[in-house]
């Protein structure tokens, strides 16, 4: 397989019809050998427009919404970047070629040594992978200039939004299927935020959410 050919085509077939055109994340999207990040069994499908499983059971995203998430932060090159789910360290490394730093918590050990290993291949080196229960972010590292999620939640933990800068951005599929909305959240203020629904998708959960009770009494 040409997985050069295979990456162009992904770009200007899957991506740039997501309305991703920002060159900055265009060229990092080009510039990064997806199938290094992705499991050997599945390496045939790195480019394709589709979840790819990983070993804990959890997926890497399909591209055209991992590029749009990560795209719709407009990172400039300065930013401390929170990202909760580094899964195969694919979005992770992304995100590193965009901002100046990115600390990514990912729930799952394993994943998380896969990751490392990964982003090291990769030679990204602004980038810092933990494990833990990124929900709750990491308060001692914060404020950030933006936390973007790598799976859907019901609803944006408020502990994530105190942990911005104000001007700061969170991003993340939320709701339930079977159809969810990306929201992006701005903090405004000390404690005003802003929400903006901008548009549709599915994404599975983040491992460790809580779903809300449907009871009422």
């Amino acid at each position: 397989m040409n997985f050069d050919q295979a990456r162009f085509n992904m770009v200007e077939q899957q991506i740039r019809t997501w309305h991703v055109l920002t060159p900055r994340v265009i060229n990092a999207l080009l510039k990064l050998k997806r199938e290094d990040f992705t499991p050997l069994e599945y390496q045939n499908l790195a480019y394709s427009d589709t979840e790819i499983p990983l070993p804990n059971g959890s997926s890497i995203t399909a591209p055209c919404v991992q590029a749009r998430l990560i795209h719709d932060l407009h990172l400039g090159g300065t930013e401390k970047v929170l990202e909760i789910g580094t899964g195969s360290g694919y979005a992770t490394a992304v995100i590193a070629q965009l901002c100046q730093r990115v600390i990514s918590i990912e729930i799952d050990k394993d994943t998380a040594v896969k990751a490392k290993l990964n982003l090291q291949k990769a030679l990204i080196d602004n980038a810092e992978v933990r494990v833990g229960q990124g929900l709750e972010g990491s308060a001692v590292d914060g404020p950030f200039d933006a936390i973007i999620l790598q799976g859907s939640v019901h609803e944006i933990n408020p502990q994530l939004l105190e942990q911005l800068q104000v001007g700061g951005k969170v991003i993340a599929v939320t709701g339930e299927g079977p159809m969810m909305q990306t929201t992006l959240v701005t903090r405004q203020g000390h404690t005003s935020f802003t929400y903006q629904n901008l548009w549709d998708t599915v994404l599975p959960r983040l491992e460790g959410v809580r779903e809300p009770s449907h009871f009422h009494f």
